[in-house]
């Protein structure tokens, strides 16, 4: 069996580059996190961590001869709803989007013809889908598709119970666990706040993502940093949860890559 070929765009020589950029359908992933509070029991880089692993399982997982290369990890994010609690970091929107645009312009230049962001961290879902809007109409012979790691593959609700399901938006019963089965030695067992986490819940009729969303900042709604409810979480409910972020993100990226995706501009 021949080695499984090297996808670190900072490992590889530029002619290897130029070679890789000039193939049809090639692809550069960017695996995207936060440095932000997660409750007392999680580190900060917890968003960053989860992209990281993920995107290198997926790597090792896709066909060797299929052109893709991935970004050195981008650890730092938008994350304003985190601060009050000490060593979140949080970039301004504008600076982050114009990281974007500065990075995909010099994919473009090198000759790569598409941009996955898989980001981990939920809030800058929506910065993130802007930015590459942004950039696509600077540079529409790159396609950007920006992702989010928790959304797309199949098969991760079931795995979770409600109401959790449903309010466990940081820090919960998911991260915890896929934390545990990752690297449990970054964990802090024992402490693990006592219940939901949420103080201060949605008005009737409102919620805090998804339909009728209100703008919120972590420490008016959970003392503890964590909106959710981490107790149960275990190190196999983690091994679920990062097979089936696994398989559902090959299996997109897969179909991407053998795909003729992004269509050319027309002229009316």
């Amino acid at each position: 069996m021949s080695p499984a070929p090297e996808r670190r765009l900072d490992c590889l020589p530029w002619p290897e580059i130029a070679q890789l950029a000039r193939r049809q359908g090639s692809t550069v992933l960017w695996p995207m996190g936060a440095t932000e509070q997660h409750g007392p029991h999680l580190p900060l880089g917890t968003d960053a961590l989860f992209a990281d692993r993920v995107v290198d399982a997926v790597l090792d997982r896709l066909d060797g001869d299929l052109p893709i290369v991935r970004l050195p990890l981008q650890s730092l994010g938008f994350s304003p709803e985190h601060r009050g609690f000490p060593g979140t970091i949080s970039l301004p929107a504008q600076l982050l989007m114009g990281l974007v645009e500065a990075v995909g312009r010099d994919l473009q230049s090198a000759g790569f013809q598409r941009l996955v962001l898989l980001n981990a961290h939920g809030g800058q879902i929506a910065l993130l889908e802007t930015a590459a809007r942004q950039l696509h109409a600077a540079c529409p012979d790159l396609a950007v598709l920006p992702c989010f790691l928790w959304k797309g593959p199949e098969g991760l609700g079931p795995l979770i119970p409600e109401p959790e399901r449903s309010e466990g938006l940081h820090a919960g019963l998911a991260e915890t666990s896929l934390m545990l089965h990752l690297a449990p030695q970054r964990t802090r067992a024992g402490r693990e706040p006592d219940g939901l986490g949420i103080e201060a819940a949605a008005p009737p009729g409102w919620s805090l993502e998804g339909a009728a969303p209100c703008a919120w900042l972590t420490a008016e709604i959970s003392r503890s940093g964590v909106i959710g409810d981490p107790r149960g979480a275990t190190p196999s409910l983690g091994a679920e949860l990062m097979e089936r972020l696994v398989q559902g993100w090959w299996l997109r990226l897969d179909g991407l890559l053998r795909s003729d995706w992004p269509p050319k501009a027309t002229q009316g």
